[in-house]
Order: C-alpha cells, then sequence, then structure tokens
C-alpha cells in the first residue's frame, strides 16, 4: 500500500517531526483517497493525521533497535 513511505526507524538518526509528519500524511490520502479534503471532511483527516503522527512518533521512540549484527 504505501511504498512511497519511507522506512523512518534507523539506528543512527532518529526521524525527524517532519518526516514522521509527512509518512503520517501520505498514509491519511493514500487511506482516506483524499490529497486535499473538503471542508467536510477536513476536521476528521486531520485529527487522523496527528493521531497518527502522534503514534508513529510513540513507536519509533519505543522500539528496541538492535545493532546489525544481531536479529532485529
Amino acid at each position: 500500500m504505501c511504498r512511497a513511505i519511507k522506512k523512518l526507524r534507523s539506528t543512527t538518526t532518529p526521524a525527524t517531526e517532519q518526516e514522521i509528519y509527512e509518512a503520517a500524511l501520505q498514509y491519511v490520502r493514500k487511506v482516506s483517497g483524499y490529497r486535499v479534503p473538503s471542508k467536510a471532511n477536513e476536521q476528521v483527516f486531520n485529527r487522523a493525521l496527528e493521531e497518527i503522527a502522534a503514534s508513529t512518533a510513540t513507536l519509533l521512540e519505543e522500539l528496541v533497535v538492535r545493532s546489525r549484527g544481531n536479529a532485529q
């Protein structure tokens, strides 16, 4: 599904807020089918975007990332 979303987990550089936001935006656009939501859908679109970005940030903060030599 969202092939254009790049992997944000890294052992060297944490993802930026902008990268997390852009990945969340791509996901919400893909799932909703809207590049830009109508006024009627704008609030729910933006809420989903905020929730997904927050969940993504939490996921990336809490993942246990092992070095390349170990299984992930």
